[in-house]
């Protein structure tokens, strides 16, 4: 016999199915439903976790719980992003960028391969479709690395992608680990997606041509949605081939 938590949650699936609740439409309270379905809150919490976890409802912090819009797949591209060609263009497709100030701690001493405490420029990159998040990138590059231009940049701007390849030297070693893991709590909050879906990892670190790290990236795409594609090229005795 289902549980209390699993019937819940097929009944509001079927309600989002069939059109009753549709994209877009916010839930009513936790409180309502969980006084609508004779519940206790954490159990209704539980229903809608499932949802989540599913794709098919999403948490703002401060609003509550909306019937997830339908969202593209993301394709991320090895050496070149989380957006191909075709879509960095779409004007549907909105990036945010919050600057901060740091200093090299942790894991970031390594992959900047800078010593501890060493002054660095955090670029706090979040993509969206529609109202939607779609993607997570935090870039570390060293301070005197960031330009002003990009430094002083006030106001969430298009072709962020775009902007960032322009600190990046022409003839550059990347570095790419890809992995699956559970999202932190603030991947989870800023992508709005249950904390037990599994999330893309990408590390991506650049130097330029005398070794030097000019930049660590570190994505996180909704593991429900999203694919890494790598293409490598192979020499032959004709030259080269690309698969």
């Amino acid at each position: 016999m289902p549980s209390r938590r699993h019937g819940i949650a097929n009944d509001l699936r079927n309600q989002i199915t069939t059109g009753r609740l549709k994209p877009g439409e916010r839930l009513p309270s936790e409180t309502q439903l969980a006084g609508q379905y004779e519940v206790s809150t954490a159990t209704l919490r539980g229903a809608l976790a499932m949802l989540q976890g599913e794709g098919l409802v999403e948490k703002i912090h401060g609003k509550g719980n909306f019937v997830r819009r339908s969202l593209r797949r993301i394709t991320y591209r090895g050496g070149w992003g989380t957006q191909t060609p075709q879509t960095a263009s779409d004007t549907n497709l909105r990036i945010t960028v919050r600057t901060t100030k740091i200093r090299a701690r942790g894991h970031l001493t390594a992959l900047l391969q800078v010593s501890t405490g060493s002054h660095l420029t955090e670029f706090h990159c979040v993509s969206y479709e529609a109202k939607s998040p779609h993607s997570l990138a935090r870039i570390h590059v060293p301070r005197d690395l960031a330009p002003a231009a990009v430094l002083n940049e006030p106001r969430p701007y298009e072709g962020a992608e775009a902007r960032f390849a322009a600190l990046r030297p022409t003839s550059a070693d990347i570095r790419e680990t890809v992995s699956a893991r559970l999202p932190t709590p603030d991947e989870a909050s800023t992508l709005r997606i249950s904390p037990a879906l599994a999330v893309l990892a990408i590390t991506r670190v650049t130097a330029d041509i005398t070794g030097r790290v000019v930049e660590a990236a570190l994505l996180a795409l909704p593991g429900d949605r999203a694919d890494a594609v790598f293409t490598t090229n192979h020499a032959t005795d004709e030259g080269w081939t690309e698969r």
